[in-house]
């Protein structure tokens, strides 16, 4: 179960984190994760400072998915995360902070996996 979670400076139509949630639901491919079982948060209006200054337009992106992660596959996202953003809501790569861990305890209705 892969979780994306999204803060980002810009404040988002509902349709933007439509396009958003479906964009990442393909990237999330890239990890041999399926959409089937990704979750998705978005928090946007977010006030995020870099270097002790506000920016703009930024995103702090964390990648959470059960099992191990590979370098190579946390890159490949990485490319995606920052076209997604780029392409959705303006939000430069170079505005772009994405984090992964790869989750061995995940609980879930009631045990874990």
């Amino acid at each position: 179960m892969p979780f994306i979670d999204s803060k980002v400076t810009v404040k988002m139509s509902d349709d933007q984190k439509e396009t958003l949630k479906n964009s990442l639901g393909q990237a999330i491919t890239t990890m041999n994760k399926t959409e089937s079982y990704l979750m998705v948060g978005i928090n946007d209006g977010y006030d995020l400072f870099m270097g002790g200054k506000k920016l703009d337009k930024g995103a702090y992106v964390e990648v959470s998915v059960f099992g191990d992660v590979t370098p190579k596959a946390c890159d490949a996202m990485t490319g995606k995360i920052c076209d997604i953003f780029a392409d959705v809501l303006g939000i430069p790569g170079n505005a772009v902070y994405v984090t992964y861990h790869g989750v061995h305890d995940w609980g879930w209705n009631g045990g874990n996996f």
